[in-house]
């Protein structure tokens, strides 16, 4: 069933992606502005977001 749509999921990848990489630069820039430093801020929170939506769009093991 899911080789019926096989966009769908990679769709859901995406969404995951774009949901981890937003968390991670949330995280950033709120670790920018306690630094007082946004720029280093978006850094970790690139580097941080890269982690969390590869973390996220890894499918799922099979047993």
């Amino acid at each position: 069933m899911s080789e019926d749509n096989p966009s769908g999921n990679k769709h859901n990848r995406n969404k995951k992606f774009a949901s981890g990489m937003a968390m991670g630069i949330a995280i950033g820039v709120a670790l920018g502005v306690a630094l007082d430093n946004i720029a280093i801020g978006i850094a970790i929170g690139a580097g941080l977001g890269a982690a969390f939506s590869a973390t996220a769009s890894k499918p799922p093991k099979s047993k």
